[in-house]
Order: C-alpha cells, then structure tokens, then sequence
C-alpha cells in the first residue's frame, strides 16, 4: 500500500453527517433506521460527487478489529473510526448498545441498504460488483440488473493480491460507478474502501460481505422470520459449517459487552 500515504490511526472518529453519533466499545456507530440510511445514501448519490464509506457494523467486527491492530498503522479499527456512516448490522450491536450506553439502536443491515439503494434508484445508479469467488459478481451484476434496473459499471472478483489493489482502484474510478459492494471478508473490504476512498472517488462504497453471493443465487438469504427476530445469525452458523468457527468470536462477543458492563 506504499502508493498511498496512510491517515493517523490516532485520528478522532470521523464527523458524521448525524448529530447522533455513538461510540461503542471504542467504534463509532450511527443509530439510524434503514430508511433515515436509505435517505443519507441517497443524498450522497445524488449531491456533488465526492467519496463516503459505509461500515456495517456486527460482533464479529468488533472482536476481529481487536485480533487485527498488529497488522499494521492502517488497521481495521482505523477503517472503521473513519467511516461516514456505521450503522447496526446484527442483532448483538443492539444487545451490546443496550447494555453499555442503555438505549436502543435500529438496524440497518448491508444486504437492505444495497438492495435499497438499487430499488430507490433503477436505472439512475451504476454499480461496480467487486469481490467474492471469480464468476460470482458477473452473475450478480447481471441478476442485479435484471431485478433492479440498475446499470453495470463494473465487475473484478475478490481474489487479488494487495499488490494489485491500486490497479482495481483505478478500474472502479474509471467505471464512474455511484455506488460500489465491495465483498472481500471483514477487515480486507473495509480498508480497501477506506484506504483507497480518495483514488476510488464513488459516492456510496460498502463492505457488504456475502451480499454478492446472494444476489448471485451461490448463497440464501436467511428466512423473514430470524431476520425479524434478529436471530439470522443462529440460523447461518447453524446451517452452514465454514461458520462454524465464527461462534467463539460471538462468545468472545459477550464476554466483552459484560465485562465491559460490569467496568463502567
């Protein structure tokens, strides 16, 4: 990443474009419904060009941002303290506001904001599909396309090397993309967003994890009934062995929400 000069890690969280701005367990986060995050991106889409990162914040972001500091200044926790907007992914960042800062947060998880950006704004909005397994973003461009309206600024799987994020950073700005789903795993989407914002220069850019392989058909989207209950997580990690492994950082999870209580 020598091609690009990295911000202060010790740098105060990012203004927010809500008064409302939260910090929990030393991240910030934006208590906004889906549809107040709905209107902020689109504002954004819509006003003077210039770039925004959107973090969706889960468990396993808080625990994994701990487990990343030694990798570097540009850390994990710094991708994420700089984001423009961070809004409530599961339902543990609910649970976790609740009990350290006793107020309760909506959700605004990433697959809704994505598809709710696409619904708003059809045929207005480009998208560049960036990330997952080779093939997978070309098929949820063009399902994307099909069900949305919206227009394919541009594909590139998720399975390149750091060496060459300058190169795909270059592509998606010259895509002229609106908005860009960047799906390339916790930590690796958020600072690939947030360290090359300025090279990339689109309006809405966000980590959206397995978004892609749903849109694509590769993955399911968990039922209405756990998405209800904010309980979709039980249902993934249930049905699916190569998250398995996920489930300890969701008791680390708790562990620090409670004794973090128990400090304050």
């Amino acid at each position: 990443m020598s091609d690009k000069v990295s911000a202060d890690p010790a740098a105060p969280l990012a203004a927010s474009p809500l008064v409302d701005r939260l910090e929990l367990l030393g991240l910030p986060l934006d208590p906004v419904t889906l549809d107040q995050a709905l209107d902020v991106l689109s504002g954004w889409l819509t006003g003077p060009r210039s770039p925004h990162t959107v973090v969706t914040l889960n468990p396993e972001f808080i625990i994994q941002s701990r487990q990343h500091e030694a990798a570097g200044d540009f850390t994990f926790t710094h991708a994420m303290q700089k984001a423009d907007l961070v809004t409530a992914d599961g339902v543990g960042i609910v649970w976790a506001a609740r009990q350290l800062l006793t107020r309760e947060v909506p959700r605004a998880p990433g697959f809704d904001l994505s598809s709710g950006l696409m619904r708003r704004h059809g045929n207005d909005l480009s998208v560049f599909f960036l990330g997952a397994k080779p093939g997978v973003a070309e098929v949820a461009a063009q399902k994307a396309a099909e069900q949305y309206g919206v227009r394919v600024a541009g594909v590139h799987h998720g399975y390149f090397d750091t060496s060459e994020d300058v190169r795909v950073a270059e592509m998606v700005r010259d895509s002229g993309a609106g908005l860009l789903l960047t799906a390339m795993g916790a930590a690796r989407q958020e600072i690939f967003n947030e360290y090359w914002r300025e090279v990339l220069n689109v309006p809405v850019m966000m980590g959206v994890g397995g978004v892609l392989d749903v849109l694509a058909g590769t993955a399911s989207l968990a039922p209405a009934w756990t998405r209800r209950l904010g309980v979709e997580w039980i249902w993934r990690v249930a049905g699916d062995r190569k998250r398995w492994n996920r489930a300890p950082r969701l008791a680390d999870f708790a562990r620090l929400v409670l004794q973090e209580k128990r400090r304050n």
